[in-house]
């Protein structure tokens, strides 16, 4: 799974979250691949459901065409235990999520027809939180 080496700082505030999204600036192009997925909605993703979009589009292609990752885990979330009364400070880290905007480029794919890339893009838009769509080069 995808977490980060090195942090400069370990916790991280909660942030206003997805209330205050705006559309995304950066990374809004296809520019590595041909096809791109591209998420139309907000949301926290998390390094698993990454992996298990990443897996899913490797298992459709079968060894044909190359994949580009977009988006990286930095972000880390912090959970408290069960039945741990209030206070007593911030949880240990839990997982690390991706904040993502609408319009952000999540996915990308080269070397295979658009046909292939339409459905493991479809398979992997399943694994996410979000609402996405299919996009191609200009």
């Amino acid at each position: 799974m995808l977490i980060p080496r090195k942090v400069k700082h370990r916790k991280w505030h909660r942030s206003a979250g997805m209330r205050n999204s705006k559309v995304a600036s950066r990374t809004t192009s296809v520019s590595f691949g041909q096809f791109g997925l591209k998420a139309t909605t907000a949301s926290w993703i998390s390094s698993r459901q990454i992996e298990s979009s990443r897996r899913a589009i490797m298992r459709f292609i079968r060894r044909g065409g190359k994949v580009w990752i977009r988006i990286f885990p930095d972000k880390p979330v912090t959970t408290k235990g069960l039945a741990v009364p209030m206070g007593k400070g911030k949880g240990a880290v839990d997982h690390y999520v991706a904040n993502v905007r609408p319009g952000t480029m999540l996915f990308e794919i080269d070397g295979v027809d658009e046909e292939t890339a339409r459905e493991a893009f479809r398979l992997a838009g399943h694994k996410l939180p979000v609402k996405t769509k299919f996009v191609s080069r200009q």
